[in-house]
């Protein structure tokens, strides 16, 4: 009858036999007689010349170990990613040094149709994504649907390979692949990983078991990042509809504007209203918090600002009196900032108030300068607000930027520099620019939020509108 065998626990192989040593007997002792009730002296076992099978178990114990380490330093480096970009070009870089390639791409193509699609290679250009993308799907190397594994360790010398798909790998230079699914229980599937390897080869065993792991966990993180994803577009969207879809055309006056969302969705707006007498209406405005909540308190303060604006527009103080008022009672938990401004474009004549609002710039050939308004309190803020209205006089030419103050805070500068950086950054503007009310507002935004400050996901809402007098 058969031993049974041991169970395999935590990796360690038990087929490796227990160790055979037996321990030696002591040495007698020099001149002393034979101990009472001793035989002869044991002769001891001869010592193995292989390796010691505890030397054996050691390694594997030890590769386990290590094993288990790198994948915790890998999905330690994952969790810390935060936009879906970086965490795709992550699960690149971990399962490139796990199966050993040295390219690869992700493709995510959500089961549920809701997006986003998109493609994200490592080692590889966009004219190579490309060039895949001409390959039938049935013949790629991965697909996004699979729900397992597809290695292919010679994909030149497979008999039936697609041409194009032999044209391709050719062009690119690689001969085998090694594709891994992206799904989890509750999202479903994602798409799919897939790694080329310059020539033929294919990972061990030990190799895709590490690689499955890490796909595994990175699925779940990459799931949570596609839902944050998606809501950030949902709030987007849901901002840009509450916003004017195109500007209107009024004699006189050039228009242009430019919208950043933050990563929650925040409450700034603009607006620009024709109205009667050839007259023009302009406002920017921020509500307190972020959200869903915040988009919709903005959507219902514009809406509102722009029927007091055509009733009484030519009274900006009394436009933001009654903004005030109602947001005072429907938003009692809310505060805004608003600037509302009347312009005749023929007269080139700017009236306009402002409750809480940084003060508009003007930018001409010969003076670069902010707008004298006087200091008042946000609205909601007190129990009845008014302020004095200014007037500014333009000249032909000149342009007037109106903007929120997401512009200042996401410079990170205290509010005395940030003023000064804005400044600047209107001065700077090149003469060949300043006929275009649009390149005007870009080369601000350009210069005032440098390396990568202007992203869509930075963490405050910009708007700038800016109105060119002829």
């Amino acid at each position: 009858m058969n031993a049974p065998h041991p169970p395999k626990v935590a990796g360690i192989d038990p087929s490796v036999s227990p160790s055979a040593h037996t321990v030696a007997p002591a040495s007698p002792v020099p001149g002393a007689g034979p101990s009472p009730g001793l035989v002869a002296p044991v002769t001891a076992a001869p010592v193995p010349t292989g390796p010691a099978p505890g030397a054996l178990l050691q390694d594997r114990l030890a590769g386990w170990v290590s094993d288990l380490t790198t994948l915790h330093e890998l999905t330690e480096r994952l969790s810390c990613t935060h936009g879906l970009e970086n965490a795709l070009q992550e699960v690149l870089r971990a399962g490139s040094a796990l199966v050993g390639a040295r390219r690869g791409l992700v493709v995510l193509e959500p089961a549920d149709g809701l997006g986003p699609r998109t493609t994200t290679g490592l080692g590889l250009g966009r004219a190579d994504l490309g060039h895949l993308e001409t390959v039938p799907r049935g013949a790629l190397p991965y697909d996004p649907g699979a729900a397992a594994e597809i290695l292919h360790p010679d994909l030149l010398a497979e008999d039936g390979l697609d041409p194009r798909h032999r044209e391709v790998a050719a062009r690119l230079g690689y001969a085998a692949s090694y594709a891994l699914p992206l799904s989890t229980e509750s999202a479903g599937r994602l798409g799919a990983a897939v790694w080329l390897y310059d020539e033929p080869a294919a990972p061990d065993e030990r190799r895709r078991h590490l690689a499955g792991l890490y796909v595994r966990h990175a699925a779940e993180h990459l799931a949570l990042l596609l839902e944050v994803e998606r809501t950030r577009a949902r709030a987007a969207t849901l901002a840009e509809e509450l916003l004017p879809s195109r500007l209107p055309r009024v004699p006189g006056v050039q228009l242009a504007a430019r919208h950043r969302t933050g990563p929650r969705g925040g409450g700034d707006w603009y607006d620009a209203l024709p109205l009667p007498d050839a007259a023009l209406g302009l406002s920017v405005g921020s509500v307190t918090g972020s959200g869903p909540s915040a988009v919709a308190a903005m959507g219902r303060l514009r809406a509102s600002l722009r029927a007091y604006a055509v009733m009484e527009g030519e009274d900006p103080v009394a436009v933001l009196s009654d903004l005030e008022l109602l947001l005072r009672l429907t938003e009692p938990a809310r505060s805004a900032t608003a600037l509302f401004a009347y312009c005749e474009p023929a007269l080139r004549k700017v009236t306009l108030a402002g409750a809480g609002h940084s003060p508009p710039l003007l930018i001409g050939e010969r003076r670069t300068e902010f707008a004298e308004t006087s200091v008042s309190a946000p609205l909601g803020m007190l129990a009845c607000w008014e302020a004095p209205s200014v007037e500014i006089q333009a000249e032909a030419g000149e342009t007037v930027l109106l903007y929120t103050d997401g512009l200042l805070h996401r410079t990170g500068d205290p509010l005395d520099r940030a003023f000064a950086r804005l400044h600047a950054a209107a001065a700077s503007i090149p003469r060949t620019l300043r006929h275009d009310p649009g390149a005007i507002a870009d080369h601000v935004l350009r210069t005032v939020l440098p390396d990568g400050l202007d992203a869509a996901e930075g963490p405050e809402d910009v708007v700038l509108l800016a109105a060119r007098f002829d």
